[in-house]
């Protein structure tokens, strides 16, 4: 081994706090990292690969087949900017029964000869493309679980046709749910309804404004509402990327704190090490160190510890991205997504430079020193500095020990200032995690939206019309347990919720929609514009809702599906993220004549001012059994998978933020005592005591933890500030302020008392380390 070498490997082991922290910092920088830039690079890798391998439609347009033609429909694909279209394919909106399962729900069928080839092509997983009538094929994202050979049949329908699976597709911008041959759609398509459905691309469609001027311009020479909904692969893009994407704000965060704690991490450490090294830089010097020799020492000292820990961060974040990629992979099926190689060459070279270059700045001062300062400096090069915070701290009223811990920050501001930047991130990061989990809780609380005291469940679910063959099971008469919840001593305000699932035009698939019966303002739904219902023919919907189908508050839409169509016009926007936000919410009354046995209805109810919840639901369960009915105390389950993940996620790095900040105090504290051991000998000799030595050691890092900690809190507050909406806008909902607004005085002062718990933390073994120090051997330590 080289001169050289055996000066990086003797200072690597003789500095084992400063070792740990530095690979700790670089660790965490490195997995946040690897974590954040894998799923931003993998968010949206499978749909684009399956949209270029589909030529998917840029827009999908569903007319009104009673007020456009044919011909003007296949004109419109000559429309400038368009650069292939497909169509026109006939659509009906049917109501399949099948040999597995119950009545189902609304789904959209087309009529294509094919699969297409240019525009939508629609890839077939399974099986065949059917050739003749009696044949479908099933969306693989359709609600029915596709199953060769399986029969479904349409008792709505008169004719009562029937069809056999014989194959699973995809269509990468879900423009069906099922397909089958054109001679097939006149049997699925009731009197009076149906359309057709064009499909688009366009020379130039990155933008959502270009979408909008693409559409614009296909639909201009036709009759005006022709054109009755259309659909975006925008829109399908972000729900495909949804997921992943809810993630990357969070990690860029965390991932921006690691790096530059990794920074001062090492830029502190090497300074110190220089600093504290004087001499010994002197002496390898005069050995015939070059200038350019002693840099390469010190900056490697630096670099093998964030070597192990780049390691080490690489490993951690594949281990994280596994059930985050997991997710991912059920979107498209078939794909396998793994953390791509060049992000983890990006993030190594990127977090290695960036510590080469602070670990060579910072150890430039020893190149520069000359060998005869260098010998000449003691290790205790200045004792003058602080003096006055000395004698200031001198007239508080305070124990001397106290005094003296004061005022240490003062004589060596430099490092105290390194501390406080250290204990300034973990704070930050304390405050950020803090007012995560708190807006991830309102989140949830909003997306269970049920304050109630207690809920009597629905029986399983009826959605869509049913089938007039299908055998009656025992229902809970929904009149007969709300009118035994009214009589019930103790009932103050209560509502019933029933759902059904309807489809919207323009869309594939189907929405839920949840009828109330009474007032559910209370409920807990949380609004981020607009209004509440207030009577019949109203609705609020989710923000996804409205970017989906491009409607804003005070537009109508139609409901699909039914046993009629039903129009409502939406007056408020809901903060719900459950089924991506396809929800639309309004009064029963407005499907009475649509739907009108709506039985499976849940009730919930707020009991009043006093009442014994348990003794209320026990005396309620007797009246309800009967019924067929059960109460039960508290609201609807508000868990989620997600969620938790993201909660673990910033538990796990908030932890390991800390740690570093801890430790980044620890090294500073450590290097601040091995430099005064003669000074506290001294003490100990004049009568000074280990406690008085412990309350002096800790006492020094007091200012430094409060300044800190004042100043971090803000700064977490305004990181959440911009994190919990990004978040939101990845997903697409609109966050209100009942989610962002989560921090309160109360809270505040603790977090401040954050940062000094984090100085106390890392100050407490070298506290102990010079409460036992023998105050002979302190004496005898130059």
């Amino acid at each position: 081994m080289s001169a050289l070498g055996k000066v990086v490997r003797s200072g690597v082991g003789r500095r084992r706090v400063q070792t740990l922290v530095t690979a700790l910092a670089t660790m965490m920088a490195v997995a946040a990292s690897v974590l954040g830039g894998t799923l931003l690079v993998v968010s949206g890798a499978p749909f684009d690969d399956a949209f270029d391998r589909q030529h998917g439609a840029h827009l999908s347009v569903q007319f009104d087949a009673g007020r456009a033609s044919s011909g003007q429909l296949t004109a419109s694909g000559q429309a400038e900017g368009v650069s292939s279209a497909a169509g026109p394919f006939r659509t009906a909106t049917v109501i399949p029964k099948s040999d597995a399962a119950g009545p189902g729900w609304p789904m959209t069928v087309v009529g294509r000869s094919g699969p297409g080839r240019d525009v939508d092509a629609v890839a077939l997983l399974e099986g065949r493309w059917p050739t003749r009538t009696g044949e479908v094929v099933l969306s693989a994202d359709s609600w029915l679980f596709p199953a060769m050979g399986m029969k479904l049949t349409f008792p709505a329908l008169a004719d009562g046709p029937a069809l056999t699976v014989v194959g699973v597709g995809r269509s990468v911008t879900r423009t069906a749910d099922a397909w089958v041959v054109p001679s097939q759609m006149p049997a699925l398509t009731a009197p009076g309804s149906g359309g057709h459905q064009m499909l688009y691309r366009f020379t130039d469609a990155g933008t959502a404004a270009r979408i909008t001027a693409g559409g614009k311009a296909v639909t201009g020479s036709l009759p005006p509402g022709a054109a009755v909904g259309e659909q975006s692969w925008l829109t399908v893009k972000k729900s495909a990327e949804r997921d992943t994407a809810l993630y990357v704000p969070f990690l860029i965060a965390f991932g921006a704190l690691g790096l530059v704690m990794s920074v001062l991490v090492v830029g502190n450490v090497v300074a110190s090490a220089v600093g504290t090294g004087t001499r010994r830089i002197g002496i390898l010097k005069a050995i015939g160190f070059t200038p350019a020799q002693v840099v390469r020492a010190y900056a490697g000292q630096a670099l093998i510890p964030a070597a192990v820990g780049t390691a080490l961060g690489v490993l951690a974040g594949h281990l994280l991205a596994v059930p985050v990629l997991a997710e991912t992979e059920e979107v498209y099926g078939t794909s396998s997504l793994t953390v791509a190689p060049w992000v983890d060459l990006s993030v190594i070279a990127g977090v290695l430079g960036l510590v080469a270059a602070t670990a060579w700045a910072s150890a430039g001062r020893a190149g520069r020193l000359r060998t005869v300062d260098a010998l000449a400096v003691g290790r205790n090069a200045s004792q003058r500095r602080g003096r006055w915070a000395v004698r200031l701290a001198g007239r508080l009223p305070l124990p001397q020990p106290v005094s003296l811990g004061l005022a240490r920050p003062f004589a060596r501001p430099a490092r105290a200032l390194a501390m406080g930047a250290a204990i300034l991130f973990g704070a930050v990061a304390v405050t950020f995690a803090v007012g995560m989990g708190a807006s991830l809780g309102q989140v949830m609380k909003a997306k269970a939206h049920d304050v109630a005291d207690v809920v009597v469940p629905a029986p399983l679910p009826d959605f869509g019309p049913q089938d007039p063959g299908a055998a009656k099971r025992p229902k809970a008469d929904p009149a007969a347990v709300a009118a035994a919840v009214e009589a019930a001593a103790g009932t103050g305000k209560h509502y019933g919720a029933a759902t059904v699932r309807a489809t919207v035009s323009g869309l594939t698939g189907t929405v839920d929609v949840v009828a109330f019966t009474g007032d559910a303002s209370w409920g807990g739904y949380t609004m981020v514009s607009g209004r509440w219902i207030d009577r019949p023919g109203e609705a609020v919907v989710p923000t996804p809702f409205l970017a989906a189908t491009g409607t804003r508050i005070g537009d109508a839409i139609t409901l699909n599906g039914l046993a009629r169509a039903v129009t409502v016009r939406i007056v408020g926007e809901v903060l719900d993220p459950r089924n991506d936000g396809m929800q639309v919410f309004t009064d029963a009354t407005t499907l009475t004549a649509a739907h009108p046995d709506l039985t499976e209805s849940s009730h919930h109810i707020a009991v009043t001012s006093g009442t014994d919840v348990p003794g209320y639901v026990d005396a309620l369960n007797k009246e309800l059994a009967p019924l067929g009915a059960t109460a039960r105390a508290g609201g609807l389950d508000a868990g989620g998978d997600m969620v938790v993940t993201l909660n673990a996620l910033s538990a796990f790095l908030t932890l390991m933020l800390v740690a570093v900040a801890a430790l980044g105090v620890l090294n500073g504290v450590l290097l601040d005592t091995r430099e005064r051991i003669r000074e506290l000998g001294v003490h100990k000799a004049l009568g000074m005591t280990p406690r008085q030595t412990i309350a002096m050691v800790l006492t020094s890092v007091v200012v430094t933890g409060l300044a800190a900690g004042a100043l971090g809190v803000p700064l977490g507050v305004a990181l959440h500030g911009w994190v919990m909406p990004a978040m939101g806008d990845s997903v697409g909902l609109r966050l209100p302020d009942s989610v962002l607004a989560v921090y309160h005085g109360a809270q505040l002062f603790p977090l401040v008392l954050g940062g000094l718990f984090i100085a106390t933390l890392g100050a407490l073994l070298p506290a102990g380390w010079a409460a036992r120090t023998r105050t002979a051997t302190a004496l005898r330590t130059e």
